[in-house]
């Protein structure tokens, strides 16, 4: 039976990773504290004084600054610190709930964005609603058996914080979740309406260990499957807790 594998989130949009045990799904919502921040550019069109989903285009993000894909987050529990580390600089330490600690924080990340690309401003964030990358409070839905087969096509095993997806799936054929569009997923205590695949940028090419771009995955999916997509995006239709190691299957 299918089960789950890993669980990540991802508190600023772009930026950082942490791995979890378990999660509560909430109807409707994004997966707890994901993407709740974002960091807007110079460009960016996100109105501070009417906050609300923005797309992805207006934020910081790895497909432009690929250092950014090897920031993880050691330790954050919301209305605490959050402590990023980064393979070649020291541990960053910073309350994103304290307004008075975000200049520290866009100083500090302003050493991994070119030169030539839109600059940091601001963190930011929209009430009760995380930025997904989707336009609705999606649940991103990954098979480990389809990593593996496109890990066998780019001739060397890619981790999977590459496509910073929220549920990982052991069990499952390769591919198979893309037959699940339309249907509802079980997992753990959870129900997850599967709503679309997930078309991926150049932020994948980027190892997430190094921040060095080293395999051209669009080019690879498109090469072998007609595509550049991986992963779903699902919306749960069903409140529950989901842990490591829980079933999960199509209803």
């Amino acid at each position: 039976m299918p089960s789950v594998e890993h669980i990540f989130c991802h508190p600023i949009k772009g930026i950082g990773r942490m791995a979890l045990d378990a999660v509560k799904l909430e109807i409707g919502k994004t997966m707890l504290h994901d993407r709740v921040w974002a960091v807007a550019h110079e460009a960016s069109k996100f109105d501070a004084d009417a906050p609300a989903w923005t797309p992805c285009n207006n934020f910081i993000r790895g497909a432009k600054a690929p250092e950014l894909q090897a920031i993880a987050i050691s330790q954050y529990v919301a209305g605490s610190d959050m402590v990023l580390t980064h393979p070649d600089h020291p541990p960053f330490r910073f309350n994103p709930e304290n307004e008075a600690e975000h200049a520290g924080f866009i100083d500090w990340l302003a050493q991994f964005v070119p030169e030539n690309r839109a600059q940091p401003k601001a963190l930011v964030a929209a009430p009760d609603r995380g930025m997904t990358d989707s336009p609705f409070p999606s649940i991103s839905i990954l098979n480990l058996a389809s990593l593996a087969e496109l890990s066998a096509k780019a001739g060397m095993p890619m981790d999977p914080a590459r496509f910073r997806g929220n549920i990982w799936l052991d069990g499952v054929d390769a591919w198979e979740e893309f037959d699940w569009i339309g249907k509802t997923l079980r997992i753990g205590e959870a129900r997850v309406m599967i709503k679309e695949r997930i078309e991926r940028c150049m932020a994948t090419t980027v190892d997430p260990l190094s921040g060095v771009q080293n395999v051209d995955t669009l080019k690879l999916l498109e090469a072998g499957w007609g595509h550049t997509d991986f992963g779903v995006y699902g919306e749960v239709v069903q409140d529950g807790m989901v842990d490591l190691y829980d079933g999960a299957h199509i209803l």
